[in-house]
């Protein structure tokens, strides 16, 4: 047991002297070297202070049923405030807004957002815990309570959809919109499946023999969750809970949780909607980043630094 432990420590003292540090040397390289990354640093803090300057957005009517739901905080308050404004100036029509604390929302940033105005409401920590605690508590999901602690991209499905009901459609924050969607207004309109963005490359974590070996059912191809539609009374949260302890206790906890859980969900469901990927694009180029011609950028990964330094300049202009 002893010399497990050694190992142990040699393997996180190993991790944290050389992997990680070698790991941000590369992605620092990657995004053209010290003097860019701190550019695009600086360019990033711009975008944050012009959010602070948006308008509040249009109110829609009270029996409205264009809805959107957002995961946010204190370090994506801006993106979340850019991307609203983004998606009510290409729909052409006023939307309400769920915004979900994911624990860090508190001070400027929340007063920043509720300045929006009635369009938006925001659910505090607090009182997502409360609920939580009612009705995925603890000690009857253990996993996925853990998770949440420690994965906060996990809360897209814990905070939103426990306890709730109906269809409801999540956007991620790093999202801006360029032209009408179309597909997810005539979805928020008359819900009736699951819907999803579709990846630009597959990111689950886990492989596909252990999540078929769960859900007892092909799991489909590039389900990406930065567009999330799901009915929240539908949701099997013993399930859930099973098929998270099982991930884990077989291959280890992994930042892609909550999008295998997703690809998981969809396997089973008779019918989906994916948006299609030419419109909804996931990582977009940098021809892209400087002319949109889609419907949405999504910007995961290296379209980070186009996002930060041209992309936000579209919608603010």
């Amino acid at each position: 047991m002893s010399r497990w432990h050694r190992k142990l420590g040699l393997g996180a003292l190993w991790l944290r002297l050389y992997h990680q540090p070698m790991g941000r040397v590369r992605e620092v390289m990657r995004q053209g070297g010290p003097l860019e990354v701190r550019e695009t640093e600086r360019q990033r803090r711009e975008m944050e202070a012009a959010a602070a300057g948006l308008p509040p957005l249009p109110v829609p009517a009270e029996n409205s049923p264009l809805c959107l739901h957002l995961l946010t905080g204190r370090r994506f308050w801006y993106q979340t405030a850019f991307c609203l404004h983004s998606f009510v100036r290409s729909a052409g029509e006023p939307v309400r807004v769920e915004l979900y604390d994911d624990g860090s929302l508190e001070g400027e940033p929340a007063s920043w957002l509720r300045a929006l105005g009635p369009a938006v409401s925001l659910h505090m920590h607090a009182d997502i815990v409360e609920r939580l605690d009612r009705h995925l508590p603890e000690a009857n999901f253990p996993s996925l309570r853990d998770r949440r602690l420690h994965l906060v991209i996990i809360r897209k499905l814990t905070d939103i959809h426990a306890g709730r009901s109906g269809w409801k459609l999540l956007i991620d924050s790093d999202l801006l919109f360029f032209r009408r969607p179309r597909v997810l207004l005539d979805w928020l309109r008359e819900p009736h499946a699951m819907l999803h963005a579709l990846d630009c490359t597959e990111s689950y974590g886990y492989s596909r023999p252990l999540m078929e070996s769960l859900t007892g059912a092909p799991i489909p191809p590039l389900v990406n969750s930065g567009l999330c539609g799901l009915r929240s009374d539908g949701l099997d949260w013993d399930e859930l809970e099973s098929w998270c302890a099982q991930l884990i206790a077989r291959e280890g906890p992994h930042y892609y949780l909550e999008q295998s859980l997703v690809a998981m969900l969809a396997s089973r469901l008779p019918s989906r909607i994916a948006a299609p990927a030419a419109d909804y694009i996931t990582m977009p180029s940098p021809a892209e980043i400087r002319a949109p011609s889609a419907v949405m950028h999504h910007y995961v990964a290296d379209a980070k630094r186009g996002y930060f330094r041209e992309a936000w300049r579209h919608v603010a202009s």
